[in-house]
């Protein structure tokens, strides 16, 4: 009988799965479809610090960049990737490495402002974020003047109001990542430490009197010590098998995918200031935001677009022109390369932009790990590891109780 049955093998459970494994507990990973799925294998492997106001989330990120560098640095993997060329601002230096096994890149981002306006608000934001988190660390920026963002991006649009640097965001290939946790877990701690069945959908719950004890599947029951829902946008589903609330909604996006470059057009994560107030807005309407990034294998991905669509998989060509057009205006060299495709993917939306982590009240031995929105990829390492600490009765390294499950008890009808 494993310790833990982890529902879910996106970047989040993979990551619960692995951290739980380290921490010495046996380990079943469940899946009803392959691992990486559903909203992992539609990212765009983003670990961000600088979308995120202080606060809460703004400490897991900063917990979690820290850990996906030492994922990346560990016997895993072969080290982290860094941007191509010479010397760079930032202190990128060095050849293009595969880092981790899963493509982490220490690229760092810049953001952009369009408007003076845009540009205070952005430097604003900054300073109130150097001033440290409840981690014990604090981002890294530099405000950059509009006539020095081409020695970052030389190929970037002109008249732009300037913008800041973030070293510490980074970029992961998602589902590469998520099979590498999983594979690792199983390497580094023994395969009866970890396990991964796919394939198997879960159905329900065993219990002992209130206390959760397994999960009921298609394939039979599986008994555990304790449960982690780490089903993304398909949390919420799984809580309510257990008779709890947790509100997990889609949201939807679209990336669009270039055709290979020869050379390298763009060395960092780059987006508008317009991005981070679409992350936190509460629209359920269609809002986009310029997002740019080049990857290891050639390809230039461009986002973003937000909205709750419900699970609708249809591709609006006009939002993909959107799209489109607005990664021409910041990289005007783009605009003579093809799009060779676009996909869609649900970001696991809560309400008040936080996730869900931690054991649930209302059904113990119960644990949830969903509700990350767009942020699963980068945060996935610090839910894994506090929950790893949490299963196991150690103090936790942040205060979950931000995240608590039952904080929407009170909206419940």
């Amino acid at each position: 009988m494993p310790d833990v049955v982890v529902i879910g093998a996106g970047i989040v459970g993979a990551a619960c799965a692995y951290y739980a494994a380290r921490a010495g507990l046996d380990v079943a990973v469940v899946d009803r479809g392959p691992v990486a799925g559903g909203t992992t294998g539609a990212g765009e492997g983003n670990i961000l610090v600088s979308d995120k106001e202080p606060g809460p989330e703004l400490g897991l990120a900063l917990l979690s960049n820290r850990l996906w560098r030492e994922l990346a640095a560990s016997g895993d993997g072969e080290g982290a990737r860094r941007a191509p060329g010479g010397a760079r601002p930032g202190g990128l230096r060095g050849p293009a490495r595969a880092g981790g096994g899963f493509e982490f890149e220490a690229k760092g981002g810049l953001v952009v402002a369009e408007t003076a306006q845009a540009m205070e608000a952005l430097a604003g934001l900054a300073a109130r974020q150097g001033a440290g988190s409840a981690s014990g660390g604090a981002v890294e920026s530099t405000v950059v003047a509009p006539d020095r963002l081409r020695d970052y991006e030389p190929h970037l649009a002109g008249g732009l109001a300037g913008g800041v640097f973030y070293p510490q965001d980074a970029q992961v290939q998602p589902a590469l990542a998520a099979a590498r946790l999983i594979r690792g877990g199983a390497e580094r701690f023994g395969r009866s430490a970890l396990t991964l069945r796919t394939g198997v959908t879960v159905t329900g719950f065993t219990r002992d009197g209130g206390r959760v004890t397994g999960v009921r599947t298609d394939r039979g029951d599986i008994p555990a010590g304790a449960v982690v829902n780490a089903a993304g946008t398909w949390g919420g589903e799984v809580a309510a098998l257990a008779g709890t609330h947790v509100p997990v909604l889609p949201r939807r996006g679209f990336i669009l995918v270039t055709e290979p470059l020869e050379k390298p057009l763009i060395r960092h994560k780059v987006y508008t200031a317009a991005y981070v107030t679409a992350v936190a807005s509460d629209s359920a309407g269609l809002e986009t935001s310029a997002v740019v990034e080049g990857t290891p294998a050639g390809p230039v991905l461009i986002g973003a677009s937000r909205e709750r669509a419900g699970f609708d998989r249809t591709v609006p060509p006009a939002v993909l022109g959107r799209l489109a057009a607005q990664a021409v205006a910041l990289f005007p060299a783009l605009a003579r390369r093809r799009v060779i495709r676009a996909y869609c993917g649900f970001r696991p939306y809560c309400p008040d932009h936080l996730p869900v982590i931690g054991e649930d009240p209302r059904a113990p031995g119960l644990y949830h790990a969903c509700g990350h929105e767009g942020a699963g990829i980068g945060l996935a390492p610090a839910t894994g590891h506090l929950l790893a600490q949490a299963l196991t009765g150690l103090r936790t390294d942040l205060d979950l109780t931000p995240f608590r499950p039952d904080r929407f008890e009170g909206e419940r009808r």
